[in-house]
């Protein structure tokens, strides 16, 4: 079976992890998402309970016809405790001391009040089990950045701490394509941060804005 991580679209803030709908260019992505998938034989959608999450899932899913929709709390960012909500200059001047050790990826550092990777893993395992046990063959799943690196993190047997390594930064409604083997019980990691979709756009794509 094969299980698709997308990273929800552009969302209408540039705050930390506020549950916002998606802005403009968000919803185009998703349209574009939708019609790349609409190709995959998608037979189960997966959406975080986030609002730009559910959105994502919502637009893609017009092109998707009548498939499995499922919304799971489990799958929701990470949780940035006190940095939510706030700007990134705010959050930089107030935890520089924790993001520069952060950076140093010799731990898995909660954030200050909120989770760390392997508390992600330990939320997300159970829905993944779910899957695996659900029947379907293509499954995908809108989802965030944070969870995304901390799956593929875990799968591929490296510590948490390394998350980081995977991507300066993942593109809105990027694939990152997981095959479940159900002979040797693991998953395989096929791709990751896939945007073949909206490469002709520029306007989409994060390192423009």
């Amino acid at each position: 079976m094969n299980i698709f991580l997308i990273r929800h679209g552009r969302q209408s803030s540039q705050l930390c992890n506020v549950d916002v709908n998606l802005a403009a260019e968000g919803r185009e992505q998703a349209k574009l998402l939708g019609k790349r998938l609409s190709e995959y034989g998608i037979d189960c959608l997966y959406s975080s309970d986030l609002l730009r999450a559910r959105e994502t899932a919502e637009i893609a899913k017009i092109y998707l016809g009548d498939v499995d929709y499922r919304i799971r709390t489990e799958l929701r960012e990470i949780d940035f405790g006190r940095m939510t909500g706030n700007s990134d200059e705010y959050n930089n001047m107030a935890f520089g001391d924790f993001k520069k050790k952060r950076m140093e990826l010799s731990e898995d550092l909660p954030f200050p009040g909120g989770e760390c990777g392997q508390d992600v893993v330990k939320r997300v395992r159970d829905v993944l089990e779910e899957m695996i046990h659900s029947g379907k063959q293509r499954i995908a799943v809108v989802t965030h950045g944070g969870v995304i690196r901390s799956i593929v993190t875990d799968i591929l047997g490296m510590p948490q701490s390394k998350k980081l390594l995977f991507a300066v930064s993942l593109e809105n409604t990027s694939i990152t394509q997981l095959r479940f083997d159900r002979d040797y019980q693991r998953f395989y990691l096929e791709r990751f941060n896939d945007f073949a979709h909206l490469e002709e756009n520029n306007n989409l794509l994060r390192r423009s804005w």
